[in-house]
């Protein structure tokens, strides 16, 4: 499946820069009423801020309302997203999940998540693999980086002044497209 107004973003592990670079390009394309998602495989508690849009047996659709939080969703949010959905979901039921959520969404409205499962089953605008040398709980996703991709290290991105990437039509690009 394509979806070419998707931004996806993956990283090497937790604290590798996925939601640092999601606000930096929120912010960046802030004219273009950007909507940011999140999904996570963890059911872990929610704090307050997290209003249900929809939950069944595997998943919990969030929309974020609170700016006030150190939260990633917080976060996005903070730097301007227009709106903000976070799930929580079991791998066997995201690629219907993130279909729920694109409903929310006017088309060729750009969308940025932080999902690196999603990129198995669909092919994005454009995609960005961070790392950190601060990375804790490393992932393996070789086989993503097989896959066409920008990888950024989280230490380079306050030197970066304009992130190679656009956002044109509907779609993202790479610069160099």
């Amino acid at each position: 499946m394509i979806i070419p107004n998707l931004l996806l973003i993956a990283g090497t592990g937790t604290k590798s820069g996925k939601t640092s670079i999601a606000c930096r390009i929120i912010k960046q394309f802030s004219n273009h009423n950007i909507t940011a998602v999140k999904i996570s495989p963890h059911f872990h508690e929610t704090t307050s801020g997290l209003i249900v849009i929809t939950e069944s047996k595997g998943y919990v659709i969030y929309e974020e309302t609170s700016i006030d939080s150190s939260k990633d969703t917080s976060r996005m949010l903070y730097a301007g997203a227009s709106k903000v959905y976070f799930a929580k979901v079991w791998d066997n039921q995201l690629l219907d999940v993130f279909n729920e959520i694109m409903k929310l969404v006017p088309s060729n409205v750009p969308v940025i998540c932080e999902s690196p499962a999603l990129r198995n089953f669909i092919k994005p605008g454009a995609f960005i693999i961070m790392t950190s040398k601060t990375v804790d709980k490393h992932k393996n996703i070789s086989h993503l980086q097989k896959l066409h991709h920008l990888f950024i290290k989280l230490e380079e991105l306050d030197r970066i002044d304009t992130l190679p990437i656009r956002f044109e039509d509907g779609k993202w690009y790479y610069k160099e497209d």
